[in-house]
């Protein structure tokens, strides 16, 4: 029976203090991406927010992305979007807003909205985690985004007026 040298036994120790080293940073990783998937998850105020169309008033309840990073933040990770639920970003100054998907599950609509309330142009289901710029084409205030397909469901187009205290409007 060989005995080990004081060398090979250095060396043993060492390889597992590596390999211990090397796993207690897979757990701090794991944890780390664990950690920025909960602050994904933020919270938000909510409001009652109607629209009125051609049609009917649509009552929705909405969380409000006011913050720089509430509004980057956004509906990211959601599994679901409730039929009369959504996010309304509103932005301190008329701007051509453009969004994005990335790290959104669903499709979402979207109503790109004037400072006075009224719709300026609409994007229905936009597409799960793409990449794409969505932008408002022209100036707008704030963006509401709703589950994919309300649009099309109630009917809701360009012009339709939003009445929400953000805009003035009940």
């Amino acid at each position: 029976m060989n005995a080990a040298s004081p060398s090979d036994r250095r060396r043993r120790r060492g390889a597992l203090r590596a390999r211990r080293a090397v796993a207690a940073l897979a757990v701090f990783l794991v944890f780390l991406v664990m950690g920025c998937a909960t602050k994904a998850q933020g919270t938000f105020s909510k409001s009652d927010l109607a629209i009125a169309s051609a049609a009917k008033t649509h009552r929705f309840r909405v969380e409000l992305a006011v913050t720089p990073n509430q509004r980057a933040q956004g509906l990211m990770w959601r599994r679901h979007v409730d039929a009369a639920s959504g996010m309304l970003f509103l932005y301190p100054q008329d701007m051509v807003i453009r969004m994005w998907m990335k790290n959104t599950l669903v499709p979402l609509d979207m109503l790109f909205i004037d400072r006075e309330g009224r719709v300026v142009s609409v994007k229905e289901r936009a597409v799960p985690q793409s990449l794409a710029v969505i932008s408002s084409g022209q100036r707008a205030r704030a963006v509401l985004e709703l589950a994919g397909g309300t649009v099309s469901r109630l009917g809701l187009k360009r012009g339709d007026r939003i009445l929400h205290p953000a805009f003035g409007t009940r």
